[in-house]
């Protein structure tokens, strides 16, 4: 009457527990750098040195900002410590 063959055969839920928590971790390593990836516009900001006096634009570079002068605004071009931004 009495079997030792159980069926369905018994649940082991812990036989990837392992694999689970590395899976877990990796994960939230993953997370974490696309969070930390996020917008660059501070950096940006860093990067931008020069100022233009007549119409407040930043440029990251002199040369650059000598095209932007020539194009947009007559006369001379100021030097490149005249237009230094400070910070």
């Amino acid at each position: 009457f009495f079997s030792t063959n159980t069926y369905p055969p018994p649940r082991v839920d812990m036989v990837r527990g392992a694999a689970k928590a590395q899976a877990q971790e990796r994960a939230q390593k993953k997370a974490a750098k696309m969070s930390k990836s996020g917008s660059q516009l501070e950096d940006q900001k860093k990067g931008l040195k020069l100022m233009c006096p007549a119409c407040k634009t930043l440029m990251p570079s002199y040369k650059i900002f000598q095209a932007h002068h020539e194009s947009k605004h007559p006369g001379p071009c100021p030097t490149e410590e005249a237009i230094q931004v400070s910070g």
